[in-house]
């Protein structure tokens, strides 16, 4: 009799399918799984919608990592989420965090400032736009977490950190440097600095240099840099 693996019932971009194997098969993924589900059977509005659950890894191939920014929690309210960290639609008013990105941007490498928040070019160009949690219920942030994305999103960055080499974390606020934990700073490059947040991002994010950072980095590995401009 055959069996059919979990992982072939997940709509991912092929090499993070097989980067992470093993781990949809876990319990606590199968658990997670039956969360959601239930979730939205009861009625609940769950962002991002399931089709962009896993845009991140879609839109960021396993293969073409070359920075990875960590968020927490996707957005929770009405049509900002859509699978990227820190990203909304357009059309979408810019969250705060993403505004203060990009003042940092424009005094760091001169961006010009977008009338936007759609961040798809960065992830196009090997830039994964991760979160911890990958859903969350509308209205109510942190709804999702201990439910298993945590550990998913843990396993993808080790995946990253083992199997790779050369790629830039850039780990914003307490929460992301204490997940980025597993990272080896001996085969990559790891910035740390405040999140962006209104709340902290002038106690360390505004001047940390991030972004060239990272394009000096990525060029001294002989890859070509990423174009911040949206």
């Amino acid at each position: 009799m055959s069996t059919t693996h979990p992982a072939d019932s997940v709509s991912i971009e092929s090499g993070w399918k097989q980067a992470l194997y093993d781990d949809f098969a876990k319990l606590s993924f199968q658990q997670l799984k039956t969360f959601l589900k239930e979730e939205a059977s009861s009625g609940k509005f769950i962002y991002p919608p399931g089709k962009l659950i896993f845009n991140a890894f879609n839109t960021t191939p396993f293969d073409s990592v070359k920075v990875v920014i960590l968020g927490q929690d996707p957005y929770h309210g009405p049509g900002q989420a859509h699978g990227l960290s820190f990203s909304v639609p357009e059309g979408v008013a810019i969250p705060p965090s993403l505004r203060n990105m990009y003042q940092e941007l424009q005094q760091d490498v001169g961006l010009t400032i977008p009338a936007h928040g759609n961040l798809q070019k960065w992830a196009e160009q090997g830039v994964l736009l991760l979160n911890s949690m990958l859903t969350v219920e509308a209205g109510q942030p942190g709804s999702h977490q201990g439910k298993g994305w945590e550990e998913f999103t843990t396993a993808a960055m080790y995946a990253l950190s083992q199997q790779k080499s050369g790629v830039v974390f850039m780990l914003w606020g307490k929460y992301a440097q204490e997940k980025g934990a597993i990272i080896d700073a001996n085969r990559h490059l790891v910035l740390k600095a405040a999140h962006p947040s209104p709340f902290s991002a002038y106690r360390g994010f505004m001047g940390c240099g991030h972004f060239s950072q990272a394009n000096a980095y990525l060029v001294s590995q002989g890859k070509s840099p990423i174009d911040w401009q949206i």
